[in-house]
């Protein structure tokens, strides 16, 4: 199998939705933290779930206005939605990756140098999201 997909990173914010780019990396987690349940006569009675957290890395260059409006949507404290999606081609596993209800927690511009775009990396925090594989059913969290 060859990778010939190009993928993309888009922010919405009420109607409108911007482009991320350009951009060097886009990292989401998720931590579904799952116990085993145990007793003093027996183990693995069962499981206890915590909350799902999930976050997110992003680093973009500092080059137009997407740095900007990220800086802006983060210092406002608004909320947003990140989603990830084929840009071309289709050898990507997955339909589309959102992220919603974002909030941006950090952001740590580089240093600028003499050469070199500088960037500047954006972490932050979702309150839900949907994953829709091309194959098998959507999942949606929480």
């Amino acid at each position: 199998m060859e990778w010939k997909t190009r993928l993309a990173v888009q922010y919405t914010k009420g109607t409108e939705t911007v482009l991320i780019s350009p951009i060097d990396s886009f990292s989401p987690s998720f931590s579904l933290n799952v116990e085993a349940l145990h007793s003093c006569e027996v183990t693995h009675l069962g499981v206890i779930h915590a909350p799902v957290s999930m976050n997110f890395t992003m680093t973009v260059k500092a080059i137009g206005d997407v740095a900007g409006r990220l800086t802006k949507l983060a210092l406002d404290g608004e909320l947003f939605d990140i989603a990830l999606l084929e840009h071309t081609g289709d050898d990507w596993a997955f339909s589309s990756f959102v992220l919603r209800d974002c909030l941006i927690t950090s952001a740590t511009p580089t240093t600028a140098t003499i050469s070199g775009a500088p960037a500047a990396t954006f972490s932050g925090f979702s309150l839900a999201a949907t994953v829709d594989p091309k194959t098998g059913d959507q999942s949606v969290l929480p």
